[in-house]
């Protein structure tokens, strides 16, 4: 019988209605200032998240867990499960009241490295909230791999190889139990789409400065 893991499980809503609870049953842990910064807000749900995320998941699900990752490592969290799948975790924080925000996922080429094993797990955490005075209330929890992200609400930016994003966080399509196989042959077709169409832009930019650099051997001193 082929391993699954847990986001094929029935208990997922229940770990991300148990998110949910933790991240409302804070006290305010916020200041008039930093409610008012996404980076403060996400900041600090995090480190709730880090501190308490072992504990909902519970120890059957969650071993050799860790939260100690640079800023722009591809996880925030880690932890491998009791089928030895292994989960990396982006924390991402919406604030809904934001009428667009494009945030990172991850790099292309980063996560077809990562994708090579089966047993790795790029999951994104998606928390949804609004503020009243300096008391954060989540709205939603979406708790996720990235293959359940449909292109529809997906981007590529143009950051090294190539950078996934989500289009726009106030309109996410997901599709639960979406194959992996799948998922990541419409990357390659979105690639294979991206690209050529930044060629083309190096192309107009070389163009460019070859006429500016012809322009300033012309020029005096």
């Amino acid at each position: 019988m082929k391993r699954r893991h847990i986001f094929y499980s029935d208990q997922i809503s229940q770990i991300e209605d148990n998110i949910k609870q933790l991240l409302n049953s804070q006290e305010n842990f916020l200041s008039d200032v930093t409610v008012n910064s996404p980076r403060a807000v996400g900041d600090a749900i995090q480190e709730i998240l880090a501190n308490h995320l072992q504990d909902v998941l519970g120890e059957d699900v969650c071993k050799n867990y860790s939260a100690q990752f640079a800023r722009r490592a591809m996880a925030d969290l880690a932890f491998e499960d009791d089928q030895e799948f292994y989960y990396v975790i982006d924390v991402k924080t919406h604030r809904l009241s934001t009428k667009f925000n494009m945030p990172n996922l991850t790099s292309v080429e980063r996560l077809a490295r990562f994708y090579e094993s089966d047993e790795n797990v790029f999951a994104i955490l998606m928390i949804a909230y609004e503020a009243q005075g300096t008391r954060v209330e989540v709205e939603s929890v979406n708790f996720l791999p990235i293959e359940f992200l449909g292109w529809d609400c997906l981007t590529i930016g143009a950051l090294g190889w190539g950078q996934i994003q989500i289009a726009n966080s106030n309109a996410i399509t997901i599709n639960r139990g979406y194959s992996r196989k799948q998922w990541m042959l419409e990357l390659c077709d979105a690639l294979a789409e991206f690209y050529p169409r930044e060629m083309s832009k190096i192309e107009e930019r070389l163009k460019y400065f070859t006429k500016v650099r012809q322009l300033w051997l012309d020029h005096s001193d």
